[in-house]
């Protein structure tokens, strides 16, 4: 299915969107859309005949649980809502703990890696069996940007994505910043994993910008799209015709003629970089894909099957629970991790954790004035998510008030006044703070 050129859209963009030329087809945070209540943008443009393709976030298909039912049912409703061709999601786990690891579930609130091993894929595979079954449009998986490595990976991310193709059918969004982003911060190169995965599974392609401070590259989806992100759409347009190409923009939105410029270059840079003989490019297709993949690629019988069917979860899970206490709730460094690029990891989270809340909750950082950062990070090291960004926003507010703050008066009124109509009718009694302590103190076990 060919999808064009197409862009993000975000509620900021809405009216430079309508009017942006040359847009084909757009995509929506599926988190983000009500199906009773689409804007009127989006239905808008789908009266234009321009595709909506809704791009799950929190699934989590990488996580050691199998996926949440209503989550499925809540992505499949916007698909349906949306008249969506497709709707898609990221291969990354976001949550951990729970009842696998007897231990408290813990939101990263951000999309953290699947370690590639031969355990890792086969429950991920499964998760996807699931989610294709539960939805009712094809599935496309996204590769993510990472600031860590797993230690003793079994597998490159080509190979990994290749057999996720392989086992399951599921299609491909290539993020090609993403892919940028892993070489500047885990070394691996672009062109090796555009050789060894099935391009011609793609669906479609993300481009997006970002920033290079201290040596770590952060996929920002707030600046301007980047050369070598460009070189990298080059490398990936020698390969394949990709059915669809979108620009990613998620903060800091510039004015509707730089949109419009970065769509441009994105254009031509397909156009420049297409093979003089389409004969040598590998086709996109639409049925099965690499069927003779395994017995081609080294090592792909060296694989470890655990027991007669059985999907190691455990295994997965108490990694993943490991990795993500230390990001979030300051426990050690699991063993063969860089506990400075783990640092950097944590920060970011906390960073984005605040930058979240105060989107969800922008009464906070009214109430709070110049103070809210600073507060919200101090609230962050001592209580990991275990829930959206919504609820977290509340126990952070409660936690101020348990806790006496803040000092202003009309500050704290306001606050109290906020809480209440959002969480119970009566605040905080210094009874929660000892449940909250106690809370906390169990996780730092």
């Amino acid at each position: 299915m060919e999808l064009g050129t197409g862009i993000g859209w975000r509620p900021e963009i809405a009216e430079a969107v309508e009017e942006l030329p040359g847009v084909d087809w757009v995509e929506v945070v599926a988190e983000n859309i009500c199906p009773g209540h689409l804007p009127a943008a989006l239905t808008r443009l789908r009266s234009r005949g321009i595709k909506v393709v809704p791009h799950g976030v929190s699934l989590g298909l990488g996580s050691a649980d199998r996926p949440s039912g209503q989550r499925l049912a809540d992505l499949a409703e916007r698909a349906t809502a949306l008249g969506a061709p497709l709707v898609t999601e990221h291969i990354a786990f976001v949550r951990a703990g729970g009842v696998l690891t007897a231990s408290p579930q813990l939101e990263a609130g951000h999309l953290l890696p699947v370690r590639r091993t031969w355990d890792a894929l086969k429950v991920l595979c499964e998760n996807v069996r699931i989610a294709q079954d539960s939805l009712p449009v094809p599935l496309a998986l996204e590769n993510i940007a990472a600031l860590i490595a797993w230690p003793d990976e079994e597998l490159t991310e080509g190979q990994f994505l290749a057999e996720l193709v392989e086992r399951t059918g599921v299609r491909l969004l290539i993020d090609v910043a993403n892919l940028h982003t892993n070489h500047i911060n885990r070394g691996e190169d672009p062109s090796a994993a555009l050789d060894e995965l099935p391009v011609e599974a793609i669906a479609y392609v993300h481009v997006a910008g970002g920033i290079e401070r201290d040596g770590v590259w952060h996929d920002t989806h707030a600046h301007p799209v980047t050369q070598p992100v460009l070189d990298v759409l080059t490398e990936l347009r020698s390969r394949v015709s990709p059915p669809g190409v979108l620009l990613e923009r998620d903060d800091d939105f510039p004015p509707a003629a730089e949109l419009s410029a970065e769509l441009a270059m994105i254009r031509a840079t397909l156009t420049a970089a297409a093979p003089s003989d389409p004969r040598g490019e590998r086709s996109t297709a639409s049925g099965a894909y690499g069927e003779t993949r395994a017995h081609e690629r080294p090592g792909a019988h060296a694989q470890v099957e655990t027991g007669q069917g059985d999907v190691p979860r455990e295994r997965v899970a108490l990694d993943q629970a490991a990795l993500l206490s230390a990001l979030v709730a300051g426990t050690p460094a699991p063993e063969g991790f860089d506990s400075r690029r783990l640092r950097v990891q944590s920060r970011a989270l906390a960073a984005k954790r605040a930058d979240v809340v105060a989107k969800v909750a922008p009464e906070l950082p009214e109430i709070l004035g110049a103070g809210y950062r600073a507060a919200f990070l101090a609230y962050s090291k001592s209580r990991p998510m275990r829930a959206g960004y919504r609820r977290d926003a509340l126990d952070f507010a409660e936690q101020l008030l348990v806790a006496g703050k803040p000092e202003d008066d009309n500050a704290r009124r306001l606050l109290t006044r906020w809480w209440k109509e959002r969480a119970a009718p009566h605040p905080p009694r210094r009874s929660a703070r000892l449940v909250r302590a106690a809370r906390a103190a169990l996780v730092g076990r």
